[in-house]
């Protein structure tokens, strides 16, 4: 079984803007490239899972989407640093699917379609439902930018640090 870590978009990898409507509005975050390449030759799968309700709410299309997406690869493959798979999703947070975070549902289908040993993964992101996300895994999380414990929540990251790469290290160390 594979190893994987699964990367929230916006705020982990990218800089957060609200919504990401068009890819000359998307922007690497210092050092995430290197931290990518240190994940990879690591071994790990590098998986985004990622809330795109702007599709739902009008703001931008799938195809847009895809197309934000492919300019971050290729930022990302100019650095040497490759993404194994990207999953998202496009509703709404009431609406009422599995797949919107803090919901596992992304995370369940990147471990099937990847034969991924969930306890063997990280989970790193910039928000509460992405340490929900690896509670329900069984698996660290790596708060990036932000608070270690949030607020109205009970959930409370394993580790803090200030961005993707720092995040990188500590699963190298």
């Amino acid at each position: 079984m594979n190893r994987a870590i699964f990367l929230d978009r916006d705020g982990t990898i990218n800089k957060d803007i609200g919504f990401c409507c068009r890819p000359e509005d998307f922007e690497l975050l210092p050092g995430v490239g290197k931290a990518i390449k240190i994940l990879s030759n690591l071994r790990f799968k590098v998986i985004v899972i990622t809330n795109q309700s702007g599709i739902a709410r009008g703001y931008f299309s799938a195809e847009m989407l895809d197309s934000i997406h492919k300019k971050m690869r290729k930022d990302l493959f100019a650095e040497d640093a490759v993404i194994d798979a990207i999953y998202y999703c496009p509703h709404l947070p009431d609406d009422g699917c599995q797949c919107h975070k803090p919901k596992p549902g992304l995370a369940i289908q990147a471990i099937k379609e990847h034969d991924i040993d969930p306890h063997k993964c990280y989970v790193i992101g910039d928000t509460g439902s992405d340490v929900a996300i690896a509670r329900f895994l069984g698996c660290p999380a790596i708060n990036v930018g932000g608070e270690r414990v949030f607020r109205g929540s009970e959930q409370r990251a394993d580790f803090s640090v200030p961005d993707l790469l720092r995040a990188a290290n500590i699963i190298r160390n």
